[in-house]
């Protein structure tokens, strides 16, 4: 799977368009000013078949650093959740991997993949992990 910078897409955009690089990286990061303005302010973004962008609240909660068994307060945050619209879906449950923008709008196959999601990523805390207890020592560990 490879990185696509906002740079290739904006060259790839203002190939496409016929427009110059500088007006297609303008409105690009107006575009993405304005998002970030929108979801700073709390409001749900909604993008007809690509998706939805919206500010969940995460609860505080106890955690346990794994290291240390140390117990931690984290606080409450506010993250921003997004959910795949229909085409990006799609395209995702499809059998051939989309090759341009061609491709985006005809991907309308049924095909589910057999791999199983990923599993989330673990922030470095465990919650409710019960405390470990200290191995008992041995009579080999006293006789040093």
């Amino acid at each position: 799977m490879a990185t696509v910078t906002k740079r290739e897409l904006i060259e790839r955009i203002a190939a496409t368009t016929g427009l110059s690089r500088t007006q297609v990286k303008d409105a690009l990061q107006n575009f993405l000013d304005e998002i970030i303005l929108e979801i700073g302010k709390g409001n749900r973004l909604e993008f007809r078949d690509f998706g939805v962008f919206e500010v969940k609240t995460r609860a505080a909660r106890r955690a346990q650093n794994p290291k240390t068994l140390e117990r931690v307060d984290v606080p409450a945050k506010r993250t921003v959740k997004f959910k795949a619209g229909r085409r990006m879906r799609e395209l995702l449950e499809g059998d051939a991997p989309a090759t341009g923008p061609a491709s985006v709008s005809s991907a309308t196959s049924d095909a589910k993949p057999d791999t199983k999601p990923a599993k989330p990523r673990s922030s470095g805390f465990v919650e409710n992990k019960p405390e470990r207890a200290e191995p008992a020592a041995t009579d080999a560990d006293r006789a040093d």
